[in-house]
């Protein structure tokens, strides 16, 4: 299970990172960018993102609409709504682990890329 697990906590790092390169390199080609500087900005506002997402994601409140039973008119007449089941909560706060993990990783691999400063 943990084997399992960690195959696609990786495979999220992978993809997380291989787009972020490529959109960072082909923004910072377009705007003619030094390409360090253009990989560190992208992981910062990718990380941020994810971060800022995490946060959200994990703050969302415990009642439900209900699907179906929806007004034609969205703020007119009155709201069909239940509470969350605790599998539902139980997976927005893994989500949002999962958010705040990739982000914060993300940020410290733009902290190495920054070509500004020196590490040690």
């Amino acid at each position: 299970m943990w084997v399992a697990a960690l195959r696609r906590l990786s495979g999220l790092f992978a993809l997380a990172f291989v787009v972020t390169v490529a959109g960072a390199l082909l923004f910072g080609v377009a705007v003619g960018s030094d390409p360090w500087r253009s990989l560190s900005l992208g992981f910062y506002l990718t990380g941020s993102f994810l971060l800022v997402s995490g946060f959200f994601v994990g703050n969302r409140g415990p009642v439900r609409l209900k699907r179906g039973e929806q007004d034609a008119f969205l703020f007119m007449g009155s709201r069909f709504v239940r509470w969350a089941s605790p599998a539902e909560r139980e997976e927005n706060i893994n989500l949002s682990a999962l958010f705040i993990v990739l982000g914060f990783v993300l940020i410290l691999i733009g902290i190495a890329a920054d070509n500004r400063y020196d590490l040690v």
